[in-house]
Order: C-alpha cells, then structure tokens, then sequence
C-alpha cells in the first residue's frame, strides 16, 4: 500500500499568524475564522518549447473570466497560455504554444504578457510589439489574427506589455512600456477589435493610434516605464500606472487616457508608491499596486543593507478617480499585478517583495568608515498574497506565497527568477490563483505550479502520498 500523512502547510498556519489586525493595533487576536489559506496547487508541465531548465520561472499578467469560469496565464517559460478551468481547478489546454517570443532572457523582449477577455475574445501581448487575438467559444480557442503596435519597419522590438480592454468602443490599448528610438518612451497604441469575430484591426500611423507618456502628455514625461491599464466604464476612461514622473523618484502618478481624443487629460500624482497594478474597485475606486517601498523619511528602504535605520512603510493606494481623494493602506510589499473581487468585496495583491524578509543578499560588514558594497539583489524574500478590504481600507491578511532565486552559469540548469506577482480571483468559487515558479515547497509545484487560495482553507491539511518502501 501506498502509505501517506497530512501535509498541514507551514504558510497556511503562518498565513493565518500574519492576518493581521488593522494597521496600528499592537494588539493580537489571534487568526480570523475565515482566514485565507492554500486550497490546492494546479501543476504547470513544461512543453517542448520550455527554455528555463524545464520549469516555470518566467511569467507575466493572468487573467479570469468571469463567466467562462477559465483563468489565462501569461506562460513565457513554457511559450503558451496556459488555462485553467476554475470549476474543477483542473489544467485544460495550452495556448499557442511555441508561437510566442518565450523567455529571450530580458522581460523587455520575451512573451506572452498580458492578458484579457472581452466577451468571447481573449487578447495576448507578445513580443515584438504584437498583440494575438483568439475566439474561445470552440473548446480549444482559435487564433484569429495578430497585429502590431508599431507599424516602422524594423519593427520596435520590445514588447508589448499589459493591456486594457473597451468594450465599449470595442477598443484596446496596449502599451509598450520599454523607452525606445525615436520616441525614448513608453508609449499606448489603441487597437479596434470586432467583438463578433474578435478580428483585431492594425493600427494607422502612430500619429493617429498612439499615445506617447513623454513630456507632451503636458503632465510630466514618464521616466521609468509604464504599467497596467485599466478600463473605467463609469467614466469611460483608461488609466494607467506610471512609476515615476520626470525623473523624480518618489513622484509617480496614474494618467487618466480619453478613448475618443486619444490622448492623456489629466493626472492623479501619486507619491512613494512607483504605480505598478492598478484594478476597479467598487464605486469610483481604483487599487494602486505599489513597486518600490520608501523608508518612513522618505527614501528608498533598503533593509540593512546600507545599516538604514530608518523604518519601512510599504503601502498600497486607494485611488478615487472623481474626487482625487487617495487612502494609504499600509503593510503590503511591493509587487505587480493586483485584483479586484466584487463577489466579497476584496483587493488582492502579488507582492514579490516585503519588509518582512529583505529582498537581497547582505555583504558582509567591513571595518568602521570603509563604504559597504552593494547587496546582491535576488528574488528570494517573502512573497505574500495581500487581502485588503476593498470598502474600508483595511488590510485582512498576509498570506505567504513564494518566491524562487535565480541560477546562474557555471550551472547547467541557468533560469532566472521566478517571483510570485501575478495574480487574480474566480469570484463565484471565491478562489485566488497565484503562479509560483518551480520548487519543492509546494505540492505538485516542482515544475511550476498555480497555487489556489480559498478561505478556510488553512483549516485543510493536503494529502500527501508516499510510494511503497
């Protein structure tokens, strides 16, 4: 017989330590009934054109649709989209695999990246500068046609990255978040769709479909890439997350996009955040995801890697996009995507990162007024799963993920980091999927894995089955 024990996961129990109280109560009350915790892990095989030492540790944005119950991953290791059905957390298909850029070994140029459904169309951003688009309603969903978000030839080779859709005016915008010749700045490209066929139509010149976030946005020119758009319908508007403006560091803002103009109208700044995910939450709220933790004086936090005794304060921004009002929630690292829940009311946030465990590698201390070398970065660090009360700004819990360092050469098996920063949430089934990268902490995870959170669920220990002796 094939013997077997009870695998009480280690970050459900301290994900129910670290739900922590509201922000500024030193009191402890033990984990909330409804704590989150690990439902189940959804292994990723590699496919043959897998490029990262058979595993996955390169992604980007997913995606869940809410009606078709099926979760899209942005799966540049393996060169696919990779979907789950959510009504049985089970892997169904993958995606255009082999016809993606994949894992180039720099995010400027790999693919796929983003992604987003309308109706019944599912939209990719690829490299270089291309967005894909297919029809899911056949069981295995059909490549329609791509296009290109830059019409020069040779075409910019940099990506295109995340991406927001307009139902609406059937319109997409894509943008392109790498500063490149001529224009030496990110920049949007508004791309029509047919929502019968989902047949996406090129782009004209640049002048007419595209936005460029440089200093004749008349709000600042943006130093520092570009990142995730959202569609607004009660506004009719897209935003966009912009890390930093005119190369002021703790400057950054979310520029508000008019699909007719084509143009950016106005701007919401936003300070010691360097915006990154951005996500509608009820009302006329957005979630601003943070990607940079500032220290409580105002510099960048660093740990004890520079002997900083300054206090962290990471933060995430609760943004209304009428009023202009911003709220702080505090004690939430720094990440990527996060997601909006309107079944319970909840944000969710990736964070890679967190003062919980600082994210680099401390040199050791040399003598008294001998200057310190610079910490070796990596993306080993507590990784969490944020939960935020949408309706109150309150932070409900901290829940570990996992993060995955880099290997180098000499080594045979070279992949770069796997950082737990995606994110989204089935909101019927009340189910949030994280991607984590190849590791042998969660189950069914060696090669990857999507892991799925549940409340209650750190109640429910994992089976775990042993071969025979």
């Amino acid at each position: 017989m094939l013997s077997k024990y009870l695998w009480s996961s280690a970050f459900a129990l301290v994900g129910a330590a670290l739900a922590a109280l509201p922000v500024g109560n030193p009191a402890w009350a033990g984990p909330p009934a409804d704590a989150f915790g690990l439902f189940e892990s959804i292994p990723v095989p590699p496919t043959g054109s897998n490029n990262t030492a058979g595993g996955l540790y390169s992604f980007d944005i997913s995606w869940v649709d809410q009606a078709a119950h099926r979760y899209y991953l942005a799966d540049r290791s393996n060169n696919t989209v990779d979907i789950v059905n959510t009504t049985t957390n089970t892997l169904i298909a993958r995606l255009g695999t082999g016809t993606f850029a994949g894992f180039t070994g720099a995010n400027s140029t790999s693919g796929p990246n983003g992604v987003a459904t309308s109706g019944h169309c599912l939209f990719v951003t690829d490299s270089p500068s291309r967005v894909a688009s297919y029809d899911t309603t056949p069981a295995l969903p059909m490549f329609v046609n791509a296009v290109f978000t830059d019409t020069s030839i040779p075409r910019d080779p940099t990506r295109a990255d995340e991406l927001a859709v307009d139902p609406l005016h059937s319109l997409i915008l894509a943008i392109n978040n790498t500063p490149t010749p001529p224009l030496n700045a990110p920049y949007g490209t508004f791309i029509s769709f047919n929502p019968a066929t989902c047949g996406l139509t090129q782009p004209a010149s640049p002048g007419v479909d595209r936005v460029v976030f440089n200093a004749a946005t008349g709000f600042g020119a943006a130093t520092n890439g570009a990142e995730q758009p959202l569609w607004d319908p009660g506004t009719g508007k897209f935003y966009l997350s912009i890390p930093q403006i005119s190369g002021v560091g703790p400057n950054g803002a979310v520029f508000r996009i008019d699909p007719i103009s084509k143009s950016v109208d106005s701007s919401y700044p936003v300070r010691f955040c360097s915006p990154a995910g951005l996500t509608k939450g009820p009302n006329d709220d957005v979630l601003v995801g943070c990607n940079t933790i500032w220290d409580t004086t105002g510099g960048l936090w660093t740990g004890n890697a520079d002997r900083n005794t300054n206090t962290a304060a990471p933060i995430q921004v609760i943004l209304n996009v009428r009023t202009r009002d911003q709220f702080r929630v505090g004690g939430v690292g720094v990440g990527d995507e996060v997601w909006f829940n309107s079944e319970d009311g909840n944000y969710y946030t990736a964070s890679s990162g967190s003062p919980l465990v600082p994210n680099a590698i401390t040199p050791a201390r040399p003598p008294l007024g001998t200057a310190l070398a610079a910490p070796t970065l990596t993306a080993q660090g507590a990784a969490i799963l944020g939960v935020i009360d949408a309706n109150h700004g309150q932070l409900l819990q901290l829940v570990p993920t996992f993060n995955v360092p880099a290997v180098v050469a000499p080594d045979t098996d070279v992949h770069p980091a796997g950082t737990a920063h995606s994110v989204a949430a089935d909101g019927q089934f009340g189910l949030v999927y994280v991607p984590l990268a190849a590791n042998n902490v969660y189950p069914d995870c060696t090669t990857g894995c999507i892991a799925v959170y549940k409340r209650g669920a750190s109640e429910q220990p994992i089976e775990v089955v042993f071969p025979p002796p």
